[in-house]
């Protein structure tokens, strides 16, 4: 059986093409549901009006799909919660945004 882990393993290969840093750092995974061979990923933007939505989305899911066992992946796009650097972003991608609490 695929882990959670796994498959986020596989998304820390995917960065946002705007600010070049891993999507999974960002914290715009919200969720990673497995069932049986199939993932749904929830997921965010940085924007709403992001103008790189389709690459991002495509991107999370050729990486999840690329997941050993893994046969078929849904992305699921949501904005509830809004995407908050502050609030979703790890250490790390705070500081190469120059966010410091």
């Amino acid at each position: 059986m695929v882990t959670e882990s796994e498959v986020m393993d596989s998304l820390s290969n995917v960065e946002d093409p705007e600010l070049n840093l891993k999507v999974t750092d960002l914290g715009l995974i919200y969720s990673v549901d497995i069932s049986s061979n199939h993932v749904e990923v929830e997921m965010t933007l940085t924007s709403p009006g992001c103008p790189v939505a389709p690459e991002l989305m495509a991107a999370v899911h050729r990486a999840a799909l690329a997941t050993e066992g893994i046969e078929s992946v849904h992305v699921n796009l949501t904005f509830s919660p809004p995407w908050d650097p502050r609030i979703h972003s790890s250490e790390d991608a705070k500081f190469e945004m120059g966010i410091f609490d």
